[in-house]
């Protein structure tokens, strides 16, 4: 690590991330060693250092030569600026020992340590990491480079402007009335958002520096090598009102254009006794100049702080771009130029608050199917679609309203309740989009919020909006959907039954129960199905129709339904060495479970770990699994069928079976719904769906088992129709593994009269 100042002389030739481009070498001045310049290196890379050095130890400025003081952390940093003085610039990394260590010292050096003359320019070779907004306005940060822009040129110029702003300011450091004007002038400045409103406050601070109302013009110049016949007018204020947003040259006399001609060719502040031109060196392609009539000739301190209030306004107007850019970049879409989520969250938060709330209405707008358009057709021309989009509801539904892009292929349309109409919305969708000349059909789905009935923030009536868009969704495509409250409640009851049901089963209130399967001509239990069940700490119970969906919906069945595979199975081997060898366990998987990619290897590897014979585990899928997407079940059950697992599809006669895609699939077992078995003695109807699922198990060779037997008869009428077994309260009540394994050893043997 070099020492802390580095010493005038050759030189070292290092490398770092800072990359100088081949430029022309300066020539020093040689003769007796002057009072030098100290610049203050703070950098946790070592690289910047010598690279730094190496780029500037050489030259002079103001026809002072450098000398380097070195800090590699912001705590070494701080330490150091304790008793060293005269720093004139600070080169500061932005990224040291945490994300934001720079800008912390930033404020430290501000603040605590009150160093308002030193110059700080800040640089980072990660650009992502910006400095705060309030950092650049407050802090009096000189400049913000990431180092692979600073070649060497660059970086002694930009070194060289701090050390003019830092001489100038040390110059009139003995008049604290200027020096505090100027930095209000600056932090006034960079509150204003755009650069137009920016150049008017430059008017009215150059102005107020010299005691007098502003009256003058300040122009923009695009192309500074062109000459200044092309200036445009960027702000007029006092006797050049009326030359606001029009070509200079044809508007303003001779004299202005003179001097503003004067100074821009000079590249500095030109005086005329009764104006002054300002010169404010903008980036290469943009150069600001300013023209200010005068009562008197300006003294001579004020020359000098027009020249510190230049130099800073025109690293200003860099820190304007970057605020602007920053802006854009935070509230607005950068492909339709829309207001983004966050902004229209602002927006609905202002109309919340206001008279207009009474009235208003959010509709999100789903595309339908964007995704295979985008994948069809390339993302290019899907986003010129959406650009597309975006225009016609812009032009489409009247200039009161906010339309916003809040994500891929969802706008937010914010407005009076007559214009956000769901009929006047899906309208515009009816005619075809023609891009690159095709003609593309969309259609769009709506959730919709009214404000008036809405008790939140904007952010929460956008999610309110969100939660009629799903309902929308769900319910039928390139449709809508109003929120309302019974909605909210729905959906915040399923948020805390999901927090609660991942503590239940953290904390082992979820169990498994078994009902034992009987066949009817012996009344012997040949098997048992495992049941999931949730009692709480105050042993209330859960019903499985609550808590199921939950799961799925949550992912947490993935877990679940392996630990209940594994229970069962343990179950199962337990059984089996008590004597019950030929005894089924029956255990139902989810449609999340099945098809989730690892689910074959879990089975397997859950079978494996337990011992449990394949042969005697079944697994059950409903009727609505079995015939979503056939082929690739055909596939899957194909290879479960190969770990010897036999299966069974449960709630058999509820869902509209195919019976060719039946034959194909590889099952084992019927289970007849408990709505069949109750119709047995309880409709007129009868026993026919039972008796047709039954004769259906038997031409394709299935075994056929009925759920929810309540009575005798339906028992006898089942036996009687030919089905071979049954489960239900008649034979007994789902039990815990111990009932079960004594249940199995008394009762269970001697049959059910």
């Amino acid at each position: 690590m070099p020492p802390s100042i580095t010493p005038l002389g050759p030189a070292r030739d290092d490398q770092d991330d800072l990359v100088f481009l081949d430029e022309p070498a300066t020539q020093t001045t040689g003769g007796a060693q002057r009072s030098a310049w100290r610049v203050m290196i703070i950098d946790d890379d070592e690289d910047v250092h010598s690279t730094t050095t190496f780029a500037l130890g050489s030259l002079e400025m103001q026809g002072r030569p450098l000398e380097f003081v070195h800090a590699y952390s912001a705590a070494q940093a701080r330490e150091l600026l304790k008793h060293e003085h005269d720093i004139a610039v600070i080169l500061l990394d932005v990224v040291m020992e945490q994300d934001d260590a720079g800008l912390h010292l930033v404020r430290h050096i501000r603040e605590v340590l009150k160093l308002a003359d030193v110059r700080i320019i800040l640089r980072t070779g990660q650009p992502g990491y910006a400095p705060e907004i309030d950092a650049i306005r407050d802090f009096d940060i000189n400049d913000y480079k990431t180092k692979s822009e600073l070649t060497r040129i660059k970086l002694y110029t930009t070194v060289t402007a701090a050390v003019r702003s830092y001489e100038q300011i040390r110059k009139i450091s003995d008049s604290r009335r200027g020096l505090n004007q100027i930095v209000h002038a600056g932090t006034e400045l960079m509150a204003l958002h755009g650069v137009r409103n920016f150049a008017a406050g430059v008017l009215a601070q150059a102005a107020s520096l010299l005691g007098q109302q502003a009256n003058g013009v300040l122009c923009v110049q695009e192309c500074p090598d062109t000459g200044c016949t092309d200036l445009a007018v960027m702000a007029a204020m006092g006797g050049f009102h009326h030359l606001g947003n029009r070509d200079v040259t044809v508007h303003s006399d001779a004299r202005v254009l003179a001097g503003m001609e004067q100074a821009v060719s000079r590249r500095r502040n030109v005086y005329t006794g009764d104006a002054v031109a300002l010169y404010f060196a903008g980036k290469s392609s943009r150069v600001f100049v300013a023209w200010l009539e005068m009562p008197r000739p300006p003294t001579e301190l004020e020359e000098r702080l027009l020249e510190v209030f230049c130099a800073n306004v025109a690293v200003g107007l860099d820190n304007v771009e970057l605020v602007s850019h920053l802006h854009n970049a935070a509230f607005y879409d950068n492909l339709s130029k829309l207001p983004n989520r966050t902004r229209l969250i602002e927006i609905l938060d202002a109309t919340l608050a206001g008279p207009a709330r009474d009235d208003a209405t959010l509709s999100l707008v789903d595309l339908d199917h964007f995704a295979e358009t985008n994948d069809a057709l390339g993302h290019a021309f899907g986003d010129t679609l959406l650009v597309a989009v975006a225009m016609r509801l812009q032009t489409s539904l009247g200039q009161q309203l906010t339309v916003a892009r809040i994500s891929g292929d969802i706008f937010g349309v914010l407005g009076d309740a007559t214009q956000v109409n769901p009929a006047a919305i899906l309208a515009l969708f009816q005619k075809p989009f023609s891009i690159d000349g095709q003609d593309v059909q969309l259609s769009a789905t709506l959730g919709l919020v009214r404000l008036c009935e809405h008790d939140g923030n904007g952010s929460d009536a956008l999610k309110d909006a969100d939660i009629a868009l799903k309902r929308a969704k769900s319910q039928q495509r390139s449709g809508h959907f109003y929120f309302t409250r019974s909605m909210g409640v729905e959906i915040r009851e399923r948020v805390r039954m999901m927090h609660a049901l991942r503590t239940a089963f953290s904390k082992n209130e979820l169990f498994v129960m078994y009902q034992p399967q009987i066949d009817l001509r012996t009344r012997r239990p040949v098997g048992a199905e495992a049941l999931l069940r949730w009692r709480t700490a105050d042993g209330k119970f859960v019903s499985p129709d609550r808590f199921i969906p939950i799961a799925e919906y949550s992912g947490l069945i993935i877990e679940l339904g392996e630990w209940v595979l594994r229970t069962a199975c343990h179950e199962l081997v337990t059984l089996r060495a008590a004597g019950h060898e030929d005894f089924t366990m029956s255990i139902n998987v989810s449609q999340v479970q099945f098809r989730h990619p690892l689910f074959l290897q879990m089975l397997k590897q859950a079978l494996a770990d337990t011992g449990a014979p394949p042969e005697y585990v079944e697994l059950e899928i409903t009727e609505s699994m079995a015939m979503e997407e056939p082929n690739l079940l055909i596939e899957m059950l194909a290879q479960i069928k190969q770990t010897g697992v036999s299966i069974a599809i449960d709630d058999f006669g509820t869902g509209f079976s195919s019976l060719s895609y039946l034959q194909r699939l590889q099952i084992d077992r019927l289970k007849i719904d408990r709505a069949f078995v109750t119709e047995i003695t309880h409709s007129a109807r009868g026993s026919s769906i039972a008796e047709m699922v039954i004769q259906l198990g038997r031409n394709l060779g299935l075994s056929v088992i009925a759920e929810g037997v309540e009575d005798e008869r339906q028992a006898q009428i089942l036996y009687s129709l030919g089905c071979p077994m049954a489960q239900g309260f008649l034979f007994a009540k789902p039990m815990t593994a111990d009932v079960l394994d004594a249940w199995l050893g008394k009762d269970a043997l001697k049959g059910v009269a």
